[in-house]
């Protein structure tokens, strides 16, 4: 049989195929995702020419040693530092320590040190002004003279484990705060441990974050909010500061199971507070010092100032100077199921309209309430009123506290009681407690905020 006219057939078949595989490979090849490298640097070499060499998806391994310079990353890789942070980013003195200029970017296990402390300048540890997303900062330690970790228009970030401390050599005012959060949505902020900044968490403009679990001291403000709304502060732990939460302009924050101890001039700083929950915290030893002592500083557990439409509910004070402090307008707040405990002032109400600090027949606990409980149903049977008229003329005219312990006070006093058509408008409690209420069983609260 002679096959001499089929070879040309097959011979071209076979190149067909061979074109169509080939063309299969390129479109296969183009499908596949280029393979992640693990890059090791040592301090000998350029770092910034790693980074920038480097492909998205990459992860740059610093081995131990010092790295100088300001280093920009550009692309969405993973720079990560040896055990033991032995891996160090100085700055040495000046500007941002690691700029971040892409989405994408995980920074851990560094120890970044010494970078600018020009304020004005928003010099950083980690800087990000940029839309960038989907960042990850986690476990580094950051010491230096200006803010620590300063992120900016981004969404989707996470800032986990991260110990941040400041230059005490310098005035508060002097220093950066330790994270900033400036037009950011979706943050996650946990178990960072940040000190001797000037804020330890700084938030402004921002919507739909969480502080949560963090440990601030030795600070101005553990946190501090301004004009942001929908934010949740949860269990945090706040700790020798001026104000351990700071909380301004904003709206529908969900404040809840956190802690502020030994502050010096408020636990809880609430101005132009609207439609929030401040609920299930413990606030301890609210104390002006001594030296810094003027008239009318006073530690206040809470001060609630130009905020309405908020409610205050299961929270511990316990030895402050003044226990809650509400004035300019602070209306149509509910206040009930709190605490207050050893406090020599347990509230200034600086109001014109009475105040009914109870909800559904259950009031608030108090511990220098005086009446009985004859029916055994847990409150009081006579209403509380921690307010006369005697305490307000002593809040205008604070040096006439001399005079309290007079027969003439005492008088006075004693006609209020018997003539309540004279006593000012002020707080009353129709249902106080006899025990102090459990702060415990707060999820519904921190559900009904997610």
């Amino acid at each position: 049989m002679n096959h001499s006219h089929e070879t040309p057939k097959t011979i071209s078949g076979l190149l067909s195929a061979l074109r169509c595989l080939c063309l299969l490979c390129i479109m296969l090849g183009l499908a596949l995702p280029t393979l992640a490298a693990e890059i090791q640097v040592t301090p000998e070499q350029d770092l910034q020419l790693v980074l920038e060499s480097a492909k998205a998806g990459d992860t740059i391994q610093l081995q131990p040693g010092r790295y100088l310079g300001n280093f920009i990353v550009n692309k969405g890789i993973t720079l990560s530092g040896a055990d033991g942070y032995t891996s160090i980013i100085d700055a040495q003195g000046k500007g941002n320590a690691l700029l971040l200029q892409s989405s994408n970017v995980t920074i851990e296990r560094l120890k970044i040190v010494n970078w600018g402390d020009d304020l004005t300048a928003q010099n950083a540890g980690i800087y990000s002004d940029q839309t960038a997303n989907q960042l990850i900062i986690r476990e580094n330690r950051l010491n230096g003279d200006g803010f620590g970790i300063w992120l900016q228009k981004g969404k989707e970030i996470k800032v986990h484990h991260n110990r941040i401390q400041g230059n005490p050599a310098l005035r508060s005012a002097d220093r950066g705060n330790g994270i900033q959060l400036s037009i950011v949505q979706n943050v996650e902020v946990s178990d960072n441990e940040v000190s001797q900044t000037r804020d330890g968490i700084y938030i402004i403009s921002s919507q739909h974050n969480t502080i949560k679990n963090n440990t601030m001291h030795d600070l101005r403000y553990g946190i501090h909010y301004m004009y942001s709304h929908s934010n949740r502060v949860l269990d945090n732990l706040a700790y020798d500061t001026r104000a351990g939460y700071a909380l301004m302009s904003s709206r529908h924050l969900t404040v809840s199971g956190n802690e502020s101890r030994d502050s010096q001039d408020y636990g809880f700083l609430m101005n132009f507070i609207t439609y929030s929950e401040i609920s299930h915290n413990r606030i301890y030893r609210v104390w002006t010092k001594p030296e810094n002592k003027v008239l009318g500083r006073e530690g206040k557990g809470l001060f609630v100032y130009n905020s309405a439409y908020n409610s205050i509910n299961h929270n511990l004070i316990d030895t402050a100077e003044i226990g809650i402090h509400l004035t300019a307008g602070s209306e149509h707040t509910k206040v009930f199921g709190n605490s207050f405990i050893n406090n020599p002032v347990q509230v200034k109400y600086v109001a014109n309209r009475q105040a009914e600090w109870s909800l559904e027949g259950a009031g608030n606990f108090w511990s220098n309430y005086l009446g009985w409980d004859l029916d055994n149903d847990g409150y009081g049977d006579r209403p509380f009123e921690p307010n006369d008229g005697i305490d307000k003329l002593i809040w205008q005219y604070p040096e006439a506290k001399m005079l309290l312990d007079s027969p003439a006070v005492l008088i006075l006093r004693w006609i209020q009681t018997q003539f309540p058509v004279l006593k000012p408008v002020g707080v009353k409690d129709s249902f106080p407690l006899m025990q102090a209420p459990s702060l415990g069983a707060r999820q519904a609260v921190i559900n009904e905020a997610e």
